[in-house]
Formats: structure tokens, C-alpha cells, sequence
């Protein structure tokens, strides 16, 4: 078993970073053309700077972040980063990419990328990750994720590796890594809502053809001040309302009181429209 670390991004300044922050706060939040321009990215350097010299001949398997129900922003950039390394793949008559999931069983309203590296071990911790370790046997893992600021979760994959006794060479993909410990962690907010400074600016996001959604999105808009938060949900299309909804009980959300009252709101939004639909038709 080895394992290699490879990140496209090296942050070592706390305002310039290699890359578009303004990008990288709507990709976070669903922007699926952003996503597909970092999975691409990410996928062409670490053919150019490890893959050209060091051709992977087992079979790859690409697993995006850990999540429940709901995809994290790195499943969207996952899709564009296998569909660039399955063109290489291909083109060397090497095997192409499989896929698998990492399995966790705790959701938290905390905002993860405010937090130091002592409070981020502390909030995912006691998390579990599972993953199939009869499908991975004799294979190559890439462990994908969006950024690297302290390494909590990279110890947990890690962890998960020893517990499962997965002796299968590893390699953790970042598209970001911050360099410079002096920077505190909580730059990661800083470039998470770069963009996105209220409710509204969501917006344009949302209404995009290359919409995906993820955790921090329907986090977000749960945990948003009711006043605002109505006026904002009650202009989205009730496709997205649904969709809203259901990735919320999917992962849970329902059961944390913080979210409550905007989850109900929506609730009997939905079931209004309904009404509406049964009583006049489309």
C-alpha cells in the first residue's frame, strides 16, 4: 500500500489563490459550469505532473467525498474529472474509470469551513465512513475531494483505510490545498461565500441549466433568517422547491430543530402548489 498527495492548487497568501475565488464560492453552491471547468482542470494536471510518468495499469476507482443522501459540491467536479482521465485512459489502452461511494452516517448543521483544525476533528470525529472493500480489492484508489486546509477528513479516509485493511495504493486528489499554516483555516469561509454573500445571490446559481445541487446549498438556504428566506423561496420554481425538499429529508434535515421552520414552510408551499394544480390545472 502507498499513498500519494496531489493537489492542482497551492494556497500559501490568504487573498490570492491560483485560481478565481468568485468561481471557486458558486461552484460550492452548484454551479455546475464551474464544476466541470475544476474537474477537468484537476484531471489534466495530474495526468501532466504524475500520471505521464506514472501510468496507473490496475484498475482506477474514483471516490468523491464522503456524503449521506445529498452529493457535496466534489461529486459534480468528480463527474468532469473522470469523464477527462477516462479520455487518457482510453486513448493508452489502460482500463477506465469505476466508481464507488463512501458511505457516512452523521449530518451537522455547523459550518465546517469556519472552523479550526481542533473543532473540525472534533465535529466529524465520531462520524463512521463505510465503503465496499470487496469491490476494491486489487485495485487503485483516487479519494477526490475539493480542497485540503487541515487534513481532518483525509485522516478519516485514512482511518476508514486501516479499519476496513484496505492494502490498496491510494492517492487523495485536492483541487486546493493550503500550504501555509500560518493562514487560519477559516479561510476556507472566506472563500466559500467569496460570492455568495446572501440568499439572493443564489439566484442566479439555481436558475443556471448546469444547476447541481449538494449539502451546502440546502444547508444554507435551511438555516437562512425566515423572513428573507420566504421571499427568496417563495420566487423558485416548484421543480426546485421539490427537489429542495426532498434532498432535506433524504439527508435528515428534518429532524434538526434549526431547519424546522423553514422546512415546514416549504412543506406547505408544496402542498399548496398542489392544491393549486388539482383545483386549476397546469
Amino acid at each position: 500500500m502507498t499513498t500519494n498527495t496531489y493537489s492542482l492548487h497551492h494556497i500559501h497568501h490568504d487573498t490570492t489563490f491560483g485560481f478565481n475565488a468568485d468561481d471557486y464560492s458558486r461552484f460550492k453552491f452548484g454551479d455546475g459550469a464551474v464544476s466541470k471547468d475544476f474537474g477537468t482542470a484537476l484531471a489534466e494536471g495530474f495526468i501532466n505532473d504524475y500520471l505521464a510518468d506514472n501510468p496507473i495499469s490496475q484498475q482506477i476507482v474514483v471516490i468523491s467525498s464522503p456524503y449521506s443522501f445529498i452529493p457535496t459540491a466534489t461529486f459534480a467536479m468528480k463527474d468532469w474529472f473522470v469523464y477527462s482521465l477516462n479520455h487518457w485512459l482510453a486513448g493508452q489502452g489502460l482500463p477506465v474509470v469505476q466508481e464507488t461511494k463512501v458511505h457516512r452516517t452523521i449530518t451537522y448543521k455547523e459550518d465546517y469551513g469556519e472552523l479550526n483544525a481542533e473543532q473540525r476533528m472534533n465535529l466529524i470525529g465520531n462520524d463512521q465512513f463505510h465503503i465496499d472493500k470487496v469491490f476494491l480489492q486489487g485495485k487503485t484508489l483516487i479519494f477526490l475531494d475539493d480542497i485540503r486546509i487541515t487534513g481532518s477528513h483525509e485522516r478519516m479516509i485514512m482511518k476508514m483505510a486501516k479499519a476496513y485493511g484496505l492494502d490498496n495504493d491510494i492517492h487523495m486528489l485536492y483541487f486546493a490545498e493550503l500550504i501555509n499554516t500560518d493562514i487560519h483555516p477559516n479561510v476556507e469561509n472566506y472563500l466559500n461565500y467569496h460570492q455568495v454573500k446572501t440568499i439572493f445571490d443564489l439566484e442566479g446559481i439555481i436558475k443556471s441549466i448546469d444547476f447541481r445541487i449538494n449539502t451546502r446549498i440546502v444547508k444554507y438556504i435551511l438555516n437562512y433568517s425566515f423572513d428573507s428566506f420566504c421571499v427568496f423561496i417563495q420566487n423558485q420554481s416548484v421543480q426546485f422547491t421539490e427537489q429542495l425538499y426532498n434532498m432535506a429529508l433524504g439527508n435528515g434535515y428534518h429532524t434538526i430543530e434549526a431547519y424546522a421552520q423553514n422546512l415546514n414552510f416549504i412543506k406547505k408551499l408544496l402542498l399548496l402548489d398542489n392544491y393549486k394544480l388539482i383545483q386549476y390545472g397546469n
